[in-house]
């Protein structure tokens, strides 16, 4: 028998908690994180090694011929002889341009108030801080729209200015959000209708999504530009920005109702099955049930089909449209500006990739407060 049975004040058990200790130092912070990501493997490990040498390889010397050795103030080209690294000098001049295009100067506060006004409604859409989100909502979709044509365009009083003078990065964010604001609510209308049991929706829903995917982009605006005029009755010409945003946002609207159809297919039966039986309507159920899941669901797709269009925008160029893109490609055909055509493309990236990168990051805060699935 155990020497344990005869001492009535020794157990088997503990009869008190062990003091909680902190987990290894290798598992968590930036040691933990990096041995978990970057060195959780051998090949992970050589990757990882491979990486830091092209790092290191690339970035000290992009950093020294982008901001040490560069330049920023001058005239002209001619201030960059002899300069080792990039010559920045045509940003400034003709940043007005690259931002603005041609519309005049003394009007260029219009274009800054359109905006100011369509990011101060954006801020209580994407944020739930923001308090208003359902005015700010209806007003992007509604109201927005005639505020910022009066702003742009001139009326009450505003000189007119009209839209071949647009251009720059301007024209890239007139043409982002329009396709944007109004592609998500057509893309669900078609989506719906794709899904639809009535024959004669369904069957002119599926010909339209069809119709535009099949159909290059640069097709769309060609015709938009270009044939469709030929049909139009004598003395009536609609404005060419408004054909080529009216082909853009068909053209977007179609991808994203087969994004927005993604979403309804993965959804299991049962949930449209449930609401029925809560006795709502069909609208009413996906209003509360069916369409709040499909989207969160989809939300990188519809983000990234946003990231798309935000930079199909440059395709506008090939109708003539000063775009982002188009402006600065043109801005070195100026004799002052000749050889600096790596400056003025880098800065162009750079705009695009903020913007994108913005969009990118959203989505993936907007996916991880909106994941509130359980997990088993």
């Amino acid at each position: 028998m155990s020497e344990f049975a005869n001492d009535p004040g020794r157990s088997f058990y503990r009869t008190e908690n062990i003091p909680q200790s902190s987990p290894p130092v290798s598992t968590i912070g930036v040691l933990g994180w990096m041995r978990a990501n970057l060195f959780s493997s051998p090949f992970n490990t050589a990757l990882t090694l491979v990486t830091l040498y092209l790092l290191y390889s690339v970035v000290p010397p992009l950093f020294q011929w982008a901001f040490i050795d560069s330049l920023l103030v001058g005239e002209s080209n001619k201030d960059c002889r002899g300069i080792a690294g990039a010559c920045w000098v045509l940003v400034p001049k003709r940043f007005g341009q690259y931002i603005y295009g041609f519309y005049p100067e003394p009007e260029r506060w219009r274009v800054n108030l359109t905006f100011i006004l369509f990011f101060l409604n954006l801020l209580p859409v994407l944020s739930d801080r923001v308090p208003g989100r359902t005015f700010a909502a209806l007003f992007l979709v509604f109201g927005f729209p005639v505020v910022a044509f009066v702003l742009l365009h001139g009326a009450f009083g505003l000189e007119s200015v009209p839209t071949n003078k647009w251009g720059g990065l301007t024209l890239t964010l007139v043409f982002a959000s329009v396709a944007i604001l109004f592609s998500l609510p057509i893309g669900i209308l078609l989506a719906l209708g794709r899904r639809s049991e009535m024959p004669v929706i369904r069957t002119i829903c599926v010909a339209f999504i069809e119709l535009w995917r099949a159909v290059p982009l640069i097709t769309v605006l060609f015709m938009a530009s270009f044939v469709l005029p030929l049909f139009t009755p004598e003395g009536v010409n609609a404005n060419e920005l408004l054909r080529a945003l009216i082909g853009f946002t068909m053209f977007s609207s179609a991808y994203m109702a087969e994004v927005v159809r993604g979403g309804l297919q993965a959804l299991p039966k049962g949930q449209t099955e449930a609401a029925q039986a809560l006795g709502l309507n069909y609208w009413k159920s996906m209003q509360l049930i069916i369409l709040p899941q499909a989207l969160k669901i989809v939300i990188p797709g519809i983000v990234n089909t946003f990231i798309a269009l935000f930079k199909d925008t440059a395709l506008v160029s090939i109708i003539g449209l000063f775009d982002l893109l188009l402006v600065a490609r043109s801005a070195v055909t100026d004799p002052k500006w000749l050889g600096l055509e790596h400056e003025s493309y880098i800065f162009a990236a750079v705009i695009y990739f903020i913007f994108c990168f913005g969009m990118s990051r959203y989505s993936l805060w907007l996916e991880r407060k909106l994941d509130t699935g359980h997990r088993t």
